[in-house]
C-alpha cells in the first residue's frame, strides 16, 4: 500500500481496470451515456487474451451442431447484424475504421459428419445465418477432387482485433491511462468506498470512483485478491492455439466439424507485415492440446 497521504483528491463515476475489448468497449458506451468514465491499463491495449483471439463475431450456429438450438445460439444470434451496424457507424459503438477479415465463415466437413444436421441446417430455424455452398460456387480449398464431404457458409464475421482495438482506443482516447501497480494501490475510505491512491515522488493523488468495474481477464484474480473478495472465483479455460506462418494464397475462415457436437477444427487467416499469412488453428484441436 502506498503511505504518503493524498496530496489531492479526483473523482469519476466509473474506473474501468483493464483495456482488453471488454473494457475499451464498455468505455465507449459508457462516454456516449454521458458517465465520467476513465480506464486503466497496465501492460498495453488488447494485449493477453484480446490480440490472441481470432477476431470472431458468430450468430451462434457453432453452438447448434448436436442439431438443435440452443440458449448460446439464440442469444448472440443478432451479434454479426449489430457489429456490422457498428462498423458503420450506425450501431451503439462507433467502430468506423476498423477492418474486416472476412464477411463469412464456413463450416465443413465429411458426408457422414453432416448428414445429422443437413435437415436442421437447411430449416426455417437457421434460415438466413446459413446456406449451403454448391459444387461451382466452392472456393479454392474446397475444389480438390478428394474432397467429397458438405460445405456450408455462415455470416459469421472475422475482424482485425488490432483494429478493431485502435478504434475503441481513439474514440476516448483522453479517458485511457496506464498504471503501473507498483506506483499505485488500492484503498478503501472511511465509508468503505474504493478508491486508488497513485504515487509519484513526494505526491499521491487518490482518484474515488462512484463504480469500479473489473474487466482486467485473468488479472481480476488478483485484483480480487488484494482485496479480499472471494467471489466470484476465477474461471479458468486453458487454451493451446497453433500459429502455421505460410505463403500460400489461400486465406480462408472456416470451422470443422466432427463428430463431437464442437468443432474438430477452426481456422482463421491472419496477415503479416511482410506479406505472408498466419493460419490460426483453434476448436477441439486447442483445447484438448492444453
Amino acid at each position: 500500500m502506498v503511505p504518503t497521504e493524498p496530496t489531492e483528491h479526483l473523482q469519476c463515476d466509473i474506473a474501468i481496470i483493464g483495456g482488453g475489448i471488454a473494457g475499451l468497449w464498455l468505455l465507449n458506451r459508457l462516454v456516449s451515456a454521458g458517465y465520467n468514465a476513465l480506464l486503466f491499463e497496465q501492460t498495453a491495449l488488447g494485449s493477453d487474451q484480446t490480440v490472441a483471439s481470432q477476431g470472431m463475431i458468430h450468430g451462434g450456429i457453432k453452438y447448434t451442431l448436436s442439431g438443435t438450438l440452443t440458449g448460446a445460439s439464440e442469444a448472440i444470434a443478432d451479434m454479426p447484424e449489430h457489429w456490422k451496424a457498428c462498423l458503420a457507424g450506425e450501431g451503439d459503438v462507433d467502430l468506423r475504421g476498423a477492418s474486416v477479415l472476412s464477411d463469412h465463415f464456413y463450416l465443413w466437413s465429411s458426408s457422414s459428419a453432416l448428414s445429422r444436421m443437413s435437415t436442421f441446417l437447411a430449416s426455417k430455424a437457421t434460415r438466413g445465418r446459413v446456406n449451403k455452398v454448391g459444387k461451382k460456387d466452392r472456393p479454392q480449398l474446397f475444389q480438390h477432387p478428394a474432397f467429397s464431404g458438405s460445405l456450408y457458409k455462415l455470416v459469421d464475421l472475422v475482424l482485425d482485433v488490432p483494429s478493431v482495438i485502435k478504434v475503441l482506443a481513439d474514440n476516448c482516447a483522453e479517458r485511457i491511462y496506464q498504471i503501473d501497480w507498483s506506483k499505485a494501490a488500492w484503498h478503501k475510505t472511511t465509508s468503505q468506498a474504493l478508491a486508488i491512491d497513485f504515487h509519484d515522488r513526494d505526491q499521491t493523488w487518490r482518484l474515488t470512483p462512484g463504480q469500479v468495474v473489473l474487466t482486467a481477464g485473468q488479472g481480476n484474480e488478483a485484483i480480487l485478491n488484494t482485496l479480499q473478495v472471494n467471489s466470484p472465483e476465477m474461471q479458468r479455460r486453458p487454451l493451446q492455439q497453433v500459429m502455421i506462418k505460410h505463403r500460400y494464397p489461400h486465406r480462408f475462415y472456416g470451422h470443422c466439424l466432427g463428430a463431437e457436437t464442437t468443432p474438430r477444427l477452426t481456422i482463421s487467416s491472419h496477415p503479416c507485415d511482410d506479406g505472408s499469412q498466419v493460419w490460426y488453428l483453434g476448436g477441439s484441436l486447442a483445447e484438448k492440446g492444453a
